[in-house]
């Protein structure tokens, strides 16, 4: 959501800005502005998308080697001109971007009314930067000064970067809850929302912690303090991201890339973990709590939207394997639920960006009450990765596509490897029964690669189904949660409405829904539930539904019955997931193309939600 990219240094800033803005338009945006810094405050912003900013910037003075720029998601205000960042202070002097939610402004703005400011837009933000320079002026205050004193003063989240007209040779960034990366380079920063407007120019990053405030100046360098104005020392950190891993490498979408990336990034989600030949699974953000998790009552995990159904296939793995009781929770409800944890209790985070605000939130709340907490994520020093007691990271690489299709399949992978490691400490499984587990898991890259090749059968699919206003999504068992995330990806991409259920449920109301018109699609790779599915498949057809039936090769029975048909490799049942979402993520993936979508940048969404 909304971001954040700026520079100080001796080249020209404005090329950095936009290309930096480009990379992070992933994030999700409805407006974008730069404000550049030659003795004179220039900005310009402009609803819309970076291209129409550039359009509407044309020949104007763009001179300066100091600047900031902006990607905004509305929050406060509809999205236009006006409520598009930077924003300048009543004076012009200072000018602010910022990402997060001001959440007392209502009542700093009205005092700022009475001491004579006036407003242009209806944003939170633009009463944060008038509330700096309110405080600067009463106490002739050095702009980090000035700052931070205003934070001390707000509520909410925030990552912010204000440019002083009057103190050219300084940038002054700060965070809560809402991620903020420093690069340092040869006599120049570079500041962003995360390292991807960064790694073309170092891989030498700072990560800012929450209530840390940046001072970046062309003389003295780098200053961190906290908000309490004590100097903290950073830790600088080396960045393992190539250039490569953020472009689209010949695809017309990043998400189709991703889609084809998979069989790599699930071998590098196991690389080091799993060893086949040796026969044995293990992740090294287990060992230290080993025998907390081992012995825990209960594991409850926290996560939203996609990493949500990651963690429904994790509690089906962890129960079924180690014998664990397990709890999914949306990060919104648990937070805000009074929920009842001990110190018992082990909290999983899941979360592709590590950022996501609600999660972070629930986080918080496990920890107040004793809980042992691990992260899952993908993004290398990512809030959660920080605020975690332990964890591990699905090595992915960059999702830059909204849609997240390898972080899933990262994410599956990697509770796979953790239920299993689990399961043989505990000894909830015999030993053939483990090894054999280990060989098929070993065997899910190359059987990704093969699912794949169903590629023009989705097309053929895709073909029927992109004119449906609906479409109903049936699983069992370990595939439930991919009738889920099938129907949220065709929601997300093609804006097509659809509803995931289990698939006996569907006799208790959605089989009201079904009729020529409505297409049908049933997960039906998992052997256990196989007879009940084609009980189901036969009542949709029955009601004249139209049935798109992912399948194990070879399976006759529904080949004979069902409209469709799109055949996946045959894997045992706990890794059925990893197989039958590929066909999943190609079907919303070619509707949305079909249908003129925006695949990699859906309408309303963003990346990451880092407010609430």
């Amino acid at each position: 959501m909304c971001g954040i990219v700026g520079y100080i240094g001796e080249r020209d800033a404005y090329p950095i800005l936009i290309k930096g803005l480009k990379r992070l338009e992933y994030r999700g945006y409805d407006s974008a502005g730069v404000a550049l810094m030659n003795g004179n405050l220039n900005v310009y912003k402009k609803k819309g998308k970076v291209n129409d900013l550039v359009d509407f910037i044309g020949t104007s003075n763009t001179k300066g080697n100091m600047g900031i720029g902006h990607t905004r998601w509305a929050t406060h205000g509809i999205p236009d001109d006006l409520n598009a960042h930077p924003h300048l202070s009543g004076e012009e002097r200072l000018v602010i971007i910022h990402n997060g939610i001001i959440e007392n402004y209502a009542p700093i703005k009205e005092w700022l009314k009475t001491k004579g400011h006036t407003f242009k837009s209806e944003t939170d933000t633009e009463v944060l930067i008038h509330l700096i320079e309110e405080i600067q002026k009463d106490g002739d205050l050095s702009i980090e000064e000035a700052v931070r004193l205003a934070l001390t003063k707000v509520v909410g989240a925030y990552a912010i970067v204000v440019i002083d007209r009057l103190d050219p040779n300084k940038m002054v960034a700060a965070r809560k809850s809402s991620p903020l990366v420093v690069g340092i380079g040869k006599d120049e920063f570079f500041i962003a929302s995360d390292a991807t407007p960064i790694v073309e120019y170092t891989n030498q990053v700072v990560y800012l912690d929450d209530n840390e405030i940046a001072v970046l100046t062309k003389n003295d360098g780098l200053k961190v303090i906290n908000i309490e104005n004590e100097v903290q020392r950073p830790l600088v950190h080396e960045i393992d991201m190539k250039i490569e891993a953020i472009e689209k490498g010949g695809y017309d979408y990043f998400m189709h890339k991703e889609i084809y990336e998979q069989p790599n990034t699930i071998a590098d989600c196991m690389r080091g973990r799993l060893n086949v030949q040796e026969g044995w699974a293990r992740l090294g953000g287990l060992s230290q709590y080993k025998n907390r998790i081992c012995n825990a009552d209960r594991i409850i995990i926290v996560a939203c939207g996609t990493s949500w159904h990651s963690g429904l296939i994790a509690e089906y793995l962890f129960e079924d394997l180690a014998r664990i009781p397990v709890e999914v929770e949306y990060a919104s409800e648990f937070r805000y639920r009074n929920p009842i944890i001990s110190e018992k209790d082990v909290v999983i985070a899941i979360s592709q960006s590590g950022e996501t605000a609600d999660t972070l939130a629930a986080l918080e709340l496990a920890k107040k009450q004793g809980a042992l907490t691990y992260g899952i994520c993908n993004v290398v020093g990512s809030s959660i990765a920080r605020v975690t007691d332990s964890g591990s990271y699905i090595h992915a690489g960059p999702e830059i596509g909204v849609a997240s299709t390898k972080a899933f399949t990262g994410q599956v992978t990697l509770l796979s490897l953790m239920a299993l490691t689990i399961a043989y400490e505990r000894g909830t499984i015999s030993t053939n029964r483990y090894q054999e587990l280990i060989s098929e898991l070993g065997r899910i890259p190359k059987k990704v690669e093969e699912t794949l090749k169903c590629d023009d059968q989705v097309k053929v699919v895709s073909e029927k189904m992109k004119d449906s206003s609906n479409a109903l999504y049936l699983g069992r068992g370990y595939n439930f949660p991919v009738a889920l995330e099938g129907a949220l990806k065709l929601k997300e991409i093609s804006y097509i409405h659809a509803e995931g259920y289990p698939a006996a449920e569907m006799k208790h109301g959605p089989i009201a829904l079904i009729d020529e018109n409505m297409p049908v699609v049933v997960v039906a790779t998992n052997p256990s539930a196989h007879e009940k599915i084609v009980s189901n498949v036969q009542e949709v057809k029955a009601r004249k539904g139209v049935v798109i039936a992912i399948v194990n090769e070879g399976d006759s029975v529904l080949k004979e019955i069902a409209d469709l048909v799109i055949e996946i490799p045959l894997t045992l049942e706990p890794f059925t997931p990893l197989l039958s979402v590929i066909p999943m993520q190609l079907l919303s993936y070619h509707i949305a193309v079909m249908r003129g979508c925006n695949v990699d940048q859906p309408r309303n969404l963003a990346k990451s939600v880092t407010v609430e």
